[in-house]
């Protein structure tokens, strides 16, 4: 019981920090204007609009009777009450009204019809409180006669009310107004972290960022600093390490088909060749798959435009690519035109066909490619994003590699906060289906 209720609570109550800080400062505000309204208008404004309204009916049950008692001097009567008591007296013949006029939900309804009824007797009172603004008319049948009044309407309603409410409201918005300040200042460092974060998390080198805000907030905002320059720092050692043995083993390689080409036995040196240019491959894959974190800033990315430079450098005819609408995000765009078109090259070299499709699903660019090529085994789909794995059967996506084709493709897809996956393509090969958002 108790652990759906907490779900309940969870689900209704907002989920940003901003707006449950602003219920903890604004919940306990509310509460108690409404506890204080209740109170006022139990104990005070009922009461005393209960005493105003039974004095005003008392008055009027007194005019009746003096008139009752003596008709003769009816104009010295009513310019008496109007003069002394701001009173409208009319006596006349008229029909008496049988369509009520007062409202249903109204309190100073309520507490007239309640006085009205328990002093005059039903059907013997007709009153509105809406017909004019600030005063009431009453009828009341007296024998043959109908006594119409017209009184001010702060004889039946306590006129305090109003000045009560705006007093007890307007300070409350005011409060509530500052609280809003000053929680957006404390929550927008909060804010900025997260971004950094996120940010940092897709790859992009935050170098903008500084600390503010309350000390604990400045103190993990400055720890997140500190980290993110200790990873940059570690991802650019390891890019000069392999750059560096890159270069020193590329220096021998060279060396060697130098001699091979002065070395009368072809058939050795043609083997001997192609071991020397596969290792080479080798170099270049591990140095492809450590750039993959290298310096690139974050910029707006056209598909169309980075998919129009793709095809021309790839330059072939099987490669074809279709819009549904231009759409724009922000990624690293070296990064992404090297894992598009590592895609694009294995399924020319595995088939004869390559299309690509671009077209947004909600928030997010769905890139899909297919190929016409033998496809991959639905049980090697995770194997094959794993580095330096090599497939042996069907489809060897790494024949002229070491298996760090799709580990890198993987690795740029998820750090611009994407997925990709695999699937059987309606060519027959392979499909591979990516999601990035805008």
């Amino acid at each position: 019981m108790f652990s759906g209720l907490n779900n309940f609570i969870k689900i209704i109550l907002p989920k940003r920090l901003f707006y449950r800080a602003l219920i903890i400062v604004a919940a306990p505000t509310i509460i108690l204007q409404i506890i204080i309204t209740i109170v006022f208008y139990d104990s005070i404004w009922i009461k005393a609009n209960k005493n105003t309204t039974r004095a005003l009916v008392a008055q009027l049950k007194t005019i009746e009777e003096i008139y009752q008692n003596d008709k003769k001097n009816l104009d010295f009567f009513t310019d008496s009450y109007k003069n002394n008591f701001n009173f409208e007296i009319g006596i006349n013949n008229d029909t008496f009204p049988t369509i009520s006029g007062e409202r249903r939900f109204s309190p100073m309804d309520r507490s007239l019809r309640r006085e009205l009824k328990s002093t005059f007797g039903n059907n013997n009172y007709w009153f509105s409180t809406s017909k004019f603004k600030n005063a009431v008319e009453i009828k009341i049948k007296s024998e043959n006669e109908v006594i119409e009044f017209l009184v001010p309407k702060e004889l039946v309603s306590a006129s305090s009310v109003r000045l009560f409410v705006l007093w007890t409201t307007l300070p409350s918005i005011v409060l509530i107004v500052i609280a809003l300040i000053f929680l957006k200042n404390q929550t927008r460092p909060l804010v900025n972290l997260a971004k950094a974060a996120e940010r940092f998390g897709k790859g992009d080198y935050v170098n903008d960022f500084r600390p503010s805000g309350a000390q604990e907030i400045r103190k993990a905002a400055y720890e997140f600093d500190r980290m993110a320059k200790r990873i940059n720092r570690h991802l650019n050692q390891r890019s000069e390490m392999l750059s560096g043995i890159s270069h020193d083993l590329r220096t021998p390689l060279t060396r060697l088909k130098l001699q091979l080409a002065m070395v009368n036995q072809k058939d050795l040196s043609k083997t001997m060749s192609n071991d020397i240019d596969e290792m080479e491959r080798m170099l270049n894959d591990y140095l492809q798959f450590a750039k993959t974190q290298s310096q690139e800033r974050t910029v707006e990315i056209k598909l169309s435009e980075l998919f129009s430079e793709i095809k021309q450098n790839i330059n072939n005819d099987n490669f074809n690519v279709s819009f549904e609408e231009n759409l724009t995000l922000k990624g690293r765009p070296v990064a992404l035109k090297r894992s598009f078109e590592n895609i694009i090259n294995n399924g020319l070299i595995y088939g004869q066909r390559v299309f690509a499709k671009i077209q947004k699903s909600p928030n997010r660019a769905l890139i899909i490619f297919e190929d016409d090529g033998p496809g991959i085994p639905e049980d090697q789909y995770k194997n094959v994003f794993k580095p330096f794995y090599r497939l042996d059967k069907s489809r060897s996506l790494n024949k002229s590699g070491v298996g760090l084709g799709l580990a890198i493709v993987e690795d740029v897809i998820n750090s611009h906060g994407g997925n990709i996956q695999l699937g059987k393509s309606k060519l027959g090969g392979l499909q591979v289906k990516i999601n990035l958002p805008f």
